[in-house]
């Protein structure tokens, strides 16, 4: 979002701002000629913003001396400026007291130093507003614990509390001559400064609502599951909270459920075809439902097992029992025949992922259950549940991971994924290695009278009992329920029997059974730089792998085993279980449409995210807080609610009750705007009169090739100092920001006018390609004027290394400076706004490499060993933006005793993220 003024009156807005970053106005300037705003666009690291002003007018901005501001106030005389350098608006934790708590300063811009005012007690302090000889701000330190007006006295440095809310936070003061107007729990409230009364204030907008009617929608990008019929005919799509029966070619399509404000989640349709399985939260809760989809209010509830969240249905071959896992990891059974429900087992460790993948395999008599699950060892163990006697038999001992069983279709061989393919790939930089596409398929013969699966054909002549022939129908047709014959397990040896199968080892996901085929999905190896994700059979009479379809995404097998539901860029389709499949007729999901009630919706939406959180929050006490009336309370403000963007600020703020990190929220059916990327060069720009000149052209150090400004590529000479003169021919002046020209030129060939003069007398032209992001190349160059900064201090001794993340770049950072500088004496690891990302053990082993041995040789240096290890003195620079994933990797330094930790406070955050289930408008 870019800065706009507009007539308080009314009138056309007048657009200040145009840098592909985000631009928020903060105040006026103490003569209200100039705004003034945050943004990030220089800062070097996309984790604080900077002060700028531009004139109200429009033309060049201008940077303010603050290496880190927020929200600020300027003082009367505009010599001052109470500011916030660290911010906690907008994020979902109340009460927070971390690291990266806001507090006020006063800053002198004559001698650039700061006094902090309100950091004495623990509480944040957000929104100054300075007003003669008071600043008025926004702070929890009050005995509500809550957001509430304070008022900072200049004078005799006192502290009062102006509000006393309860219920609900202040939000986003501002202030005017008399008066602070601020929101709270859905309202507007206007404080006035001489009598220090508040009033509520009526605010009567004349509107048609239209956010609030209901409408009728496509929802083919809302799709959150599917699954598909029996025979392949259909396919059961669950979109926006209802479920779709669409023709995998021919026919119509139908809405099954139509219940706006009511979610159906995972719909299994039964293998005879006379039923729809689907957990529904209609009740309250998400209970157990099945329809019939020919049969109009046949929608009837089987369970009653109140709160908790539950995933796929598998039904049972006979159609009458239900497997399933909930968010417990309890795996159960529902026999449809008595309405009762068996525990079979419960997993260890499962988060959202993976019970979002747990399956479960029938026999083919519906007998025998198999699937998986994580033992101690945290490899996955194959079970066989025989429903019958109630009794769970472990299949595999857990040395190996094993994953996916999946009966064949006669019942005589369970196939199966297992890990034991050992084959080491070893690092270009130095010993490290990894064990990857050690996954091989597998197959178990259930009885030990049955043959290996890998046993030669050898054709022989079949003569025909009288039984048999007994078993034929008048017209000779086999009995169809053949199928359904008893299958006999011996488990006694069972894991002796497994057999690896002879393709290679390598990534496997899914796995199937088709007659005489096992069907499997197989990705591109680890470290291949390219392949495709191929679903494949293997045909047991020829023992060969043939291909299916290249580049599919998900993949689900129909209960007859005879067709195959499959994703390929975006589309759906059903395919057979054969060779050079393609999807010539993709399911018609852009005909599911169906009637949303916003109002109802969002209610529905709202109720999820409380009840998400009070099933998956680590903690079932809630922090202490009585869920149930947080409930209640936020209930209220989502009343006012007039669009989705204010449901998810309601969403938010009820989150924010429970006090925790990684509590965030977003998307959703809300409305967004085209967005026009801008080009850069790479370059800081400096107003001169009429026109831009190259201030500084940014610069990493001399090896980062990988981002270079544009006007450092060979062949073009603009050199710092020389003025910018036009774009594409289009004049650039300073009536306007140098970006706004650059508006859809991202990443573009584009002509540069330009001249050491300010002026087009002799000017000169340049063809040069535009960045389509600088964020990176002012992170090297800031990485590199720190590395300088240490390396001449302490005459090249110590390394200096940048870690800006825990995630992938950090790790990147991380082994990309630590290998060019571990022979350094020292190493300062420098880990302050660091984003986080993943938990950072490799990061200390890296780290923390004791000497094992020097390796003499005759000629040259002793070899250290382990290689590329520092085993010198090491120290930790840390701060308030350092956090998550930032936040264990100093705690893991110092308790490793890597060296001492310098700095402030990190933010604090490590209750991490497990995943849950996503809203039904593809918010979560």
């Amino acid at each position: 979002y870019d800065a706009y003024v507009i007539p308080v009156n009314g009138g056309v807005p007048v657009r200040l701002t145009g840098h592909g970053y985000p631009d928020r106005v903060v105040d006026w300037t103490a003569d209200g000629k100039k705004v003034l705003f945050a943004s990030r666009r220089e800062s070097g690291k996309e984790r604080f913003n900077q002060f700028y002003t531009i004139p109200a007018t429009g033309g060049a901005a201008e940077k303010l001396p603050l290496a880190y501001a927020e929200y600020g106030s300027y003082s009367p005389d505009g010599k001052q400026m109470a500011v916030v350098f660290r911010t906690q608006v907008g994020r979902n934790w109340k009460r927070y007291r971390g690291g990266w708590k806001a507090d006020i300063q006063i800053f002198n811009f004559a001698t650039k130093e700061s006094t902090p005012i309100g950091s004495e007690q623990d509480a944040g302090n957000e929104f100054p507003m300075w007003n003669g000889n008071a600043i008025y701000f926004l702070s929890d330190r009050g005995a509500e614990l809550k957001m509430n007006l304070w008022k900072y006295d200049l004078g005799n440095k006192s502290y009062t509390q102006l509000t006393h809310f309860k219920d609900y936070d202040l939000q986003y003061p501002s202030m005017g001559p008399d008066d602070i107007v601020f929101q709270a729990g859905g309202k507007m409230y206007l404080y006035n400064l001489a009598s220090g009364k508040q009033n509520t204030v009526n605010i009567n907008v004349i509107t048609d609502r239209t956010m609030l009617k209901p409408k009728i929608e496509t929802v083919d990008k809302l799709v959150q599951d599917i699954s598909i019929s029996p025979d392949g005919n259909r396919v059961l799509v669950q979109a926006r909270g209802d479920i779709f029966s669409v023709p995998a070619e021919n026919g119509y399509v139908k809405d099954l459920t139509r219940t706006s404000g009511v979610a159906e989640r995972y719909p299994a349709w039964s293998p005879d075809g006379k039923y729809i399985a689907y957990w529904s939260d209609q009740s309250g809760e998400y209970e157990l439902w099945v329809t019939e989809p020919d049969k109009e209010n046949s929608a009837k509830k089987l369970t009653s097992y109140g709160p908790g969240f539950r995933y796929t249905p598998y039904w049972s071959p006979d159609s009458k029992k239900i497997a399933f896992i909930d968010k417990a990891m309890q795996i159960k059974i529902f026999d449809l025949t008595n309405n009762k429900t068996t525990d079979v087992d419960r997993a260890l460790r499962y988060t959202h992922g993976n019970l979002q993948g747990f399956s479960v395999s029938w026999s083919p008599d519906s007998r025998w259950m198999a699937y998986s699950r994580d033992a101690e060892n945290s490899h996955s163990v194959v079970y066989i549940y025989d429903y019958q006697n109630k009794k769970n038999n472990q299949v595999t001992s857990g040395f190996y991971s094993c994953d996916f069983p999946v009966f064949d279709t006669e019942g005589k061989y369970l196939y199966l994924l297992t890990n034991q393919s050992f084959s080491p790939s070893y690092s270009d930089i130095d010993n490290t290695f990894i064990y990857a596409n050690s996954t091989q398929l597998a197959a178990i013969s259930l009885s030990k009278e049955t043959q290996s699966i890998l046993t030669p054909k050898n054709d022989t002549v079949a003569l025909k009992t009288e039984e048999e022939k007994d078993e034929k129908g008048k017209n000779g047709a086999d009995d169809k329920k053949a199928d359904s014959k008893s299958v006999a397990i011996d488990f006694d040896g069972m894991e002796q029997r497994i057999e690896l199968l002879p393709p290679s080892p390598g990534n496997y996901g899914f796995l199937g059974a088709a007659k005489g085929k096992i069907i499997y999905i197989k990705s591109p190896n680890t470290g291949e730089a390219q392949g495709k994700r191929s679903l494949k059979f293997f045909d047991l009479n020829k023992k060969e792998e043939k291909t299916i379809i290249d580049n599919v995404g998900n993949v689900m097998m129909s209960a007859d085993h005879q067709k195959i539901l499959v994703s390929q860029a975006g589309k759906w389709a059903v395919i057979s279980p054969s060779e050079n499949q393609k999807i010539d007729k993709p399911l018609a999901l852009g005909d599911m449409q169906m009637m949303i009630d916003p109002v109802k919706e969002w209610k529905q939406l709202f109720t999820d995210a409380w009840r998400l959180e009070r099933d998956y929050f680590y903690d079932s006490k809630m922090h202490g807080v009585d869920w149930n009336e947080v409930k209640a309370r936020y209930s209220k403000m989502l009343e006012g609610a007039m669009t989705r963007e204010e449901v998810d600020f309601v969403i938010g703020e009820m989150i924010g009750e429970l006090n925790a990190s990684h509590t965030y929220h977003g998307g959703g059916d809300v409305e967004n705007t085209e967005n026009k990327s801008v080009g850069y060069l790479g370059v800081n720009w400096k107003a001169d009169g009429k026109y831009y000149k190259i201030d500084e052209i940014i610069r990493g150090a001399s090896w980062d090739a990988e981002a270079r400004s544009s006007l450092d590529a060979p062949g073009v000479n603009i050199k710092e100092g020389d003025y910018i003169l036009a774009v594409n021919g289009i004049p650039l002046t300073t009536e306007q920001e140098p970006f706004i020209a650059f508006t859809g030129l991202a990443d573009k060939t584009v002509e540069i006018t330009y001249n050491s003069k300010p002026g087009f007398d002799g000017a000169k032209t340049a063809i040069v390609k535009t960045m389509a992001d600088e964020s990176r190349l002012r992170n090297l160059a800031w990485i590199e004027n720190m590395r300088k900064q240490v390396d001449k201090e302490t005459n090249g001794e110590v390394g200096y290394i940048f870690v800006p993340s825990t995630g992938v770049d950090g790790q990147n950072e991380l082994i990309r400076q630590f290998n060019a500088q571990w022979n350094k004496k020292a190493l300062v690891i420098d880990e302050r706004f660091n984003n986080g990302g993943q938990i950072p053990d490799r990061f200390i082993e890296m780290l923390n490499r004791d000497p094992l041995a020097f390796w003499a040789i005759r000629d040259g240096e002793d070899w250290p060993w382990p290689p590329f290890a520092h085993f010198g003195p090491k120290v930790m620079l840390i701060n308030g933006w350092s956090g998550s994933g930032g936040d264990a990797f100093p705690d893991y330094f110092r308790r490793k005793k890597l060296g001492p930790l310098i700095g402030a406070r990190t933010w604090g955050g490590l209750i991490g993220i497990s995943g849950v289930p996503g809203l039904v408008d593809g918010g979560g």
